[in-house]
């Protein structure tokens, strides 16, 4: 069986007779199987994947097929999908299983998704490498010995080593993209509030969103369509209207695009991503579109703004787990005052542990002002500037990551340099604005390299519509290994 990029070409292959889903998911899982060493999944749930890929196949007979039909899709350890383990690849959820599903994964299946299994990721999701995870590091199926970006890695390098047609992430600050720029796939970001975060273990919830990983911007919109809308569950998700993004992905003749001048400037980039960029610009100037270089007087603010607020909700949203209630419990505990310190000193790992601290030294009423208030009010300037921004232009293009996949190891000591490969994912979290990373060739090495763009608030439709446009039109002219 051949590998597919698209739903689309997997339901009109089994609409021709060629396969049924049940032959599709047994070649997902012999992948799955033949490339363990990558260590993008932690469990397969392969029984119950070919259960659910019959009953599909009778749905499909029947023509009462959903719109996910044929879709395989596996998710981040982070979503809850009730009687399945949960972990958030942390040593202290050991041996919880959730206790409900979450509205974007009940929507999956209520479409006749087929869930195959959980991925790896940073833990709690904080990290840019997918090094934090209790079960080790995911390898980029291009380089073994490179990292494949975090913290949604497992899911990124399932799909970019067709272990799975889609996967389900959650990004916080650039942890759906990228790892989708790293593996070479796409990956979105949705408006703040777009996607219901009812069933998604909390990093920190001003930040949090689910989004998908996939082949192709078709599926990345189809996907959306299907999980987004008003949850009684959520109380911050929008009640905004769900366009039938799958269906608006016909691009407009001329945009007004704007790309960061100090995002190509900066030391740390790498030449052969700057050159993809401005690569891109050219072309885009080339089919009539008006490009313009702006003006972002923050850059250097976004990530320190980042770290503060993400680390103080985190200090908040991890106090739940105490070694009481459920999860890993230490065994050399003599009271209840040890019980909590042991517990969460041995279950955490070193990066949370230490986002935990910094959160909670940022939250101390001595530096509450000095540091927390201080970034909130800078959060509203990068917003408001921003949003000035998509106001003059369609959208904003840069780089998704200033680097392509680094070496394994290479950055785990220093944890500034880890930081600081957000850099110019996290202006869109901060923003609330949809984000979206699409393959923009690859550099000398053969590594991939991602082109970020983000548009205004809900016009999720107009992005990927460009952003299907740009990996139609731009393939033809970039790199390849």
């Amino acid at each position: 069986m051949r590998r597919f990029n698209s739903l689309t070409e997997v339901r009109n292959e089994l609409t021709a007779g060629s396969f049924t889903c049940r032959q599709l998911v047994e070649y997902y899982l012999d992948n799955i199987q033949r490339k363990q060493h990558l260590n993008a999944f932690l469990e397969v749930w392969a029984d119950e994947a070919r259960q659910q890929a019959d009953a599909v196949d009778a749905k499909l007979a029947a023509g009462t097929a959903g719109k996910l039909a044929g879709m395989v899709i596996g998710l981040k350890d982070v979503l809850a999908y009730k009687g399945h383990t949960l972990q958030s690849s942390s040593h202290i959820l050991d041996g919880f299983k959730s206790l409900f599903t979450g509205t974007a994964v009940q929507r999956l299946l209520d479409e006749d998704a087929i869930l195959i299994g959980r991925q790896n990721c940073d833990e709690f999701a904080m990290g840019a490498s997918n090094e934090s995870s209790y079960f080790g590091p995911v390898r980029n199926d291009l380089d073994h010995e490179r990292v494949s970006g975090g913290s949604s890695g497992g899911s990124a390098v399932a799909v970019q080593a067709d272990m799975c047609l889609a996967s389900i992430g959650s990004d916080t600050g650039g942890s759906v993209r990228q790892p989708a720029a790293f593996c070479g796939i796409v990956g979105l970001k949705p408006t703040y509030s777009r996607v219901s975060r009812y069933g998604l273990v909390a990093y920190a919830s001003s930040f949090d969103q689910i989004g998908p990983l996939t082949c192709s911007v078709d599926d990345a919109a189809l996907l959306l369509e299907v999980m987004a809308g008003p949850d009684e569950f959520d109380a911050t998700v929008s009640h905004e209207p769900v366009p039938a993004y799958s269906r608006q992905l016909e691009p407009q003749a001329h945009y007004r695009v704007g790309y960061i001048r100090d995002t190509l400037e900066r030391p740390g980039l790498a030449p052969d991503i700057k050159q993809a960029v401005e690569t891109t610009i050219e072309q885009l100037r080339g089919q009539g579109h008006v490009v313009d270089a702006v003006d972002f007087p923050y850059l250097d603010y976004m990530v320190p703004t980042y770290y503060i607020l993400t680390t103080a909700e985190a200090s908040s949203n991890l106090g739940r787990f105490d070694g009481v209630k459920y999860g890993y419990r230490a065994d050399d505990a003599t009271d209840l005052e040890s019980l909590y310190k042991k517990s969460r000193s041995q279950g955490f790992g070193q990066e949370v542990q230490r986002r935990i601290l910094l959160g909670t030294f940022v939250l101390s009423a001595d530096y509450y002002d000095a540091y927390y208030t201080k970034a909130q009010r800078v959060r509203r300037l990068i917003k408001e500037q921003t949003d000035e921004l998509l106001r003059q232009y369609d959208f904003l293009i840069l780089p998704t990551a200033p680097t392509t996949a680094f070496r394994i190891g290479e950055n785990t000591k220093d944890a500034l340099s880890m930081y600081l490969a957000d850099i110019f994912t996290v202006q869109a979290s901060l923003a609330g604005v949809p984000a979206i990373s699409v393959p923009a060739g690859h550099d000398q090495q053969g590594l991939p390299i991602g082109l970020q763009i983000m548009g205004g608030a809900f016009r999720e439709a107009d992005l990927l519509a460009f952003a299907k446009h740009l990996t139609e039109t731009v393939a033809a002219s970039v790199t390849t290994p």
